[in-house]
Formats: C-alpha cells, structure tokens, sequence
C-alpha cells in the first residue's frame, strides 16, 4: 500500500491506514519503536503534520503510544470483548485466539455482600461460593474477578472448593457438568482507579484507569447463580456493542 495523492481519502488516513495494516501485520512489533516523524515524512513524502494526524489516530485507537523523549512505540493488541454474548473470560479468550489461565487467590465460603443478597434471593447469614481469581492471557494479567457463586441454586456447585480453577472454565463446568445453562445477565461497566493491592496483581500503576464490571447471571425459573466482580486493565481491554435502532 502507498500514498496516494490523487486520492479522495484524506492523505493523514491513508498513512494510518498503512502503518496500522504494519503493526497488525507485525512489522512493528509489539514494544518496537516506530520511525521517528521526521523519518516517517521522508519516508513517505508527507509533512509531519500529515505524520502527526495519523499517529494521534493510532493513539486514540490504543495501537501505539507515545513516549515523551523517546518516540511512539507500538502496543499489544487489546482483547476485545463482544458485550452482545453471555461468555465467561476463558470462552472469549479461545474465541479471540488468547490461551487463558488462572491465579487463584481465594476459594472458600463466605458471606453474600450484602447488595447482592437481594439479587441471590439469600437470607442473612446464609454463605456463597467466593472463587477470586487473577485472570491472564498469554501469561500477561488482564483481570481480577471475585466470583459469588450460590448454591442454592444447584448445591453441586460446592465442588468447586475441591477443583483446581486456575485452568478450568466456570461457565464449561455449569454448561457441561452441572446441565446449567445462562439465560441473561445484568451487566454494568464503570471507570474506576487502581487500588495499591489491585494495580500490584495487574502490573499497572497505581491509580491507573481500569473498567469495573458487576455481572448478575440468571439460569431457569429466574434464579440467581452467581454475582461476579471484575476489574480490567484498560490498557489491555475493549469492550464492542452493537446497538440496533
């Protein structure tokens, strides 16, 4: 692909357009340094305002970032995250081509929080599964998710506390082995900051931008299965909707 400056597209999107098919392609790997503007406009016989446009749109974009007195480096690319379809992190890892696993932190009885205890249909007192786990793909940390799981709904779900869940699917082991199937869910997303203990777990700075996620999942008759947390690097994630008029 080459400038074309006959073209009706705008000169600036036809080099975004180009370096970005490079990064993609992995001419540009992940952590490489691309030429500088000045390079790039020689290259290319464009200005470096041309230069700059396009790499503020890669910027936008979360393809590359530019690094104050060394020059713009080229990402990961994020996972993206269809918000249309009921999936668990492992089930959109293999869809996006990710292996996943699992750090578990916590896998015990507890109490249900008290906001979801409405939702779980529980009386006070009454105890859930809580499986907190530090979720990676490709070995890299993408998520933390505390996972509320009711056995009321199903008391097999009990034998969790005896799984190894660093490498099973939650969502395969309620599909395949219990016959649980999700209906809906009930979904939030919000931008909040990384705590110190957070921020440490996910390899990012403290007070960095993550995504909260609050997701209530129903099964027959209505019944609440589980309510599950999780935070998201927002550097490594995007969400995609598809909206219908």
């Amino acid at each position: 692909m080459k400038i074309d400056k006959n073209s009706p597209i705008p000169i600036y999107h036809q080099l975004y357009e180009l370096l970005k098919k490079k990064i993609k392609g992995g001419q540009f790997k992940p952590g490489e340094y691309l030429p500088s503007e000045n390079k790039l406009a020689e290259i290319y016989d464009v200005s470096r305002l041309t230069v700059r446009q396009a790499l503020s749109k890669l910027v936008e974009e979360g393809i590359v970032e530019k690094q104050r007195g060394r020059g713009t480096i080229a990402l990961p690319p994020k996972n993206v995250e269809n918000l249309t379809e009921l999936r668990g992190f492992t089930d959109e890892a293999r869809a996006s081509g990710h292996s996943a696993r699992s750090v578990v932190l916590e896998n015990k009885l507890t109490n249900v929080p008290m906001f979801a205890r409405k939702r779980l249909n529980l009386p006070t007192g009454s105890k859930v599964i809580l499986l907190k786990r530090l979720r990676l793909l490709d070995d890299i940390p993408y998520a933390i998710e505390w996972a509320y799981i009711n056995p009321a709904v199903d008391t097999r779900v009990l034998n969790i506390l005896e799984m190894d869940m660093s490498t099973a699917s939650l969502y395969e082991f309620f599909r395949d082995t219990l016959g649980l199937h999700m209906q809906y869910a009930d979904e939030t997303l919000e931008v909040t900051k990384a705590t110190p203990e957070n921020a440490k777990l996910l390899m990012i700075s403290v007070g960095e931008c993550v995504v909260l996620r609050n997701r209530f999942t129903y099964v027959y008759d209505d019944k609440c299965l589980e309510y599950v947390k999780s935070l998201y690097r927002g550097d490594k994630y995007r969400f995609n909707i598809r909206l219908h008029a």
